[in-house]
């Protein structure tokens, strides 16, 4: 399944999550999303509980998800934190 998403749109709601969300350890929490980064910082995660976003280096990105409504709701979520930070 392959799907395409702006990296600027990943950054800008990565660091709205990140600035505006329930940290918790490494991780962040913010309207049903979790964020984090791999130990170096050059990935970065992205995930509800049924979609994940590994989004790396070079602006390299896999989602994991099983059902295409699924993917659809993740990205509502994303653009409401967007909108709403």
């Amino acid at each position: 399944m392959k799907n395409d998403i702006d990296s600027k749109f990943v950054l800008t709601v990565f660091d709205k999550i990140i600035t505006h969300g329930e940290k918790n350890g490494d991780e962040h929490f913010l309207m049903g999303i979790k964020v984090y980064t791999d130990f170096d910082g050059y990935t970065l995660f992205i995930e509800d509980a049924l979609v994940k976003l590994n989004f790396g280096f070079h602006n390299q990105y896999h989602f994991d998800y099983e059902k295409e409504e699924h993917f659809e709701k993740f990205v509502k979520k994303l653009k409401a934190i967007q909108q709403q930070y």
